[in-house]
């Protein structure tokens, strides 16, 4: 049993009634005021310029990459256990 849009509209109407209309006028003005404040907030904090990463160090750097082993010979395990 879902809601219908009748009661959306009557718990909507309850809300106004025991909110009275300046309070839920005023609810949904601090609400508004709240999202705005929010999103001049994330875009604020998206145009501010960012830190390079940190770099390697120059140890690090200069360092050659390792090579895989190509001489290892790679063959199955055994089994170890005693046959029954």
């Amino acid at each position: 049993m879902g809601l219908s849009p009748i009661h959306i509209i009557l718990l909507a109407l309850v809300a106004v009634l025991v909110l009275g209309g300046g309070r839920f006028s005023a609810l949904m003005g601090d609400v508004a005021k709240g999202v705005k404040q929010f999103k001049k907030g994330m875009a604020e904090d998206d145009s501010t310029d960012r830190p390079e990463p940190p770099r390697p160090s120059p140890r690090l750097q200069s360092q050659q990459p390792l090579e895989p082993n190509q001489e290892r010979v790679t063959q199955p395990t055994q089994d170890d256990r005693p046959q029954p």
